[in-house]
């Protein structure tokens, strides 16, 4: 039985992967009792339902895969809510939130002074506030035929990535990769097109622990290479182009079987793209936001054995006073089912790793006090 449902969430994510630009996931089109998420997953009689009709959201690409499943058992809880979340990026779901016209954003990088303060517009009496919801892995996933089992480090991505090393044979990969075949073979790095936290957070940890010459952003500001939107354009691009390099979250790698390179950190072993070893990582991140503003601070240069430095923490970022009276119900109550025990649960089967126990509780306290 736990085959059947680890295959059942492989598929799940392998559809959602297959439907190209915004997917609308209605509250009010499901009659799945059974909760999506497989291993784990919250049943439906597990939720609490507050509000009725249509929640709109829009942001991180990273958590698709996570909202998906989510919305999927809130689907057959709360029949009168319809939730509408569309995986634009990070970027553009807190620019939309801002101007107003979604209930809550999901962003892979916690919200800049300036944009805290212009949230002050939109929620009245009160301002925007990150909650860290989905954690997990950026993987590097590459497509190098003869090639099973690369490792590569924060130096040489970053010179990969700014086009600095060209082919897979280079002297820096070899030396990574002692009796590896390396191909004569052109590299083909891919990065995202849109304002992407992911991508933020992927050239963080190039900047810190690898020299990156550009300054970290959401935009992608490096050298050469070849852009497509969102996270499933660039795993698709890597799945079907030989020598091809990009990053992306784990549930992506997962649900192609595309191979991840494994990282030396500077560890005993060379640290490999999994959902524990994030969780290593990201247990040492620290709370930098104020108030019940949930920001992190993340290490991006940890050497501890088994911590994978490539992560990022998704946020919801909601009003923590002044939201709207006609959607507040239901993004509270739908706030509090994927933050709830039984919504994390379904994380770690899609390639994302729960929150450690000490932020949940804190986003748990935060989200029951939203008005």
């Amino acid at each position: 039985m736990k085959l059947q449902r680890k295959n059942r969430v492989r598929a799940l994510a392998v559809g959602a992967l297959a439907v190209s630009g915004a997917l609308a996931l209605s509250a009010c089109g499901s009659d799945d009792t059974t909760g999506a998420g497989g291993g784990g997953a919250a049943k439906p009689s597990n939720i609490k339902c507050d509000g009725k009709g249509k929640l709109l959201a829009s942001g991180s690409s990273a958590q698709k895969n996570a909202m998906d499943v989510w919305v999927q058992n809130y689907a057959g809880a709360c029949k009168g809510t319809e939730i509408n979340y569309q995986p634009t990026g990070s970027g553009a779901g807190v620019t939309t939130f801002l101007q107003g016209q979604t209930a809550f954003a999901g962003s892979d990088s916690a919200l800049k002074p300036d944009e805290v303060t212009k949230s002050k517009q939109v929620c009245k009496g009160g301002q925007a506030i990150d909650l860290p919801m989905v954690g997990g892995p950026i993987a590097v996933g590459y497509n190098v035929p003869g090639v099973d089992n690369l490792v590569l480090d924060a130096k040489t991505l970053s010179k990969i990535f700014n086009s600095e090393i060209k082919k897979w044979n280079d002297p820096a990969i070899k030396q990574l990769n002692p009796g590896a075949k390396l191909p004569d073979l052109k590299i083909q790095p891919f990065h995202r097109s849109d304002d992407s936290g992911t991508t933020d957070n992927f050239t963080k940890y190039l900047k810190a622990a690898g020299g990156w010459k550009h300054e970290p952003a959401k935009k992608w500001e490096g050298e050469g290479g070849q852009a497509a939107s969102g996270s499933a354009g660039v795993s698709s691009q890597v799945k079907q182009t030989s020598g091809a390099i990009s990053y992306f979250e784990l549930s992506y790698a997962t649900a192609s079987k595309i191979q991840t390179a494994k990282l030396n950190t500077g560890a005993k072993e060379p640290v490999e793209a999994t959902v524990d070893n994030a969780s290593k990582a990201i247990s040492e991140a620290k709370q930098v936001g104020k108030g019940d503003d949930l920001a992190l601070d993340l290490n991006y240069t940890t050497k501890a054995e088994g911590a994978y430095p490539i992560t990022l923490v998704t946020y919801e970022i909601a009003c923590d006073k002044g939201n709207k009276a006609a959607t507040l119900p239901a993004t509270k109550s739908f706030l509090t089912y994927i933050s709830s025990k039984d919504g994390q649960s379904a994380l770690k089967a899609l390639g994302y790793a729960p929150l450690p126990t000490e932020i949940a509780d804190k986003v748990r306290a935060t989200v029951a006090k939203i008005s």
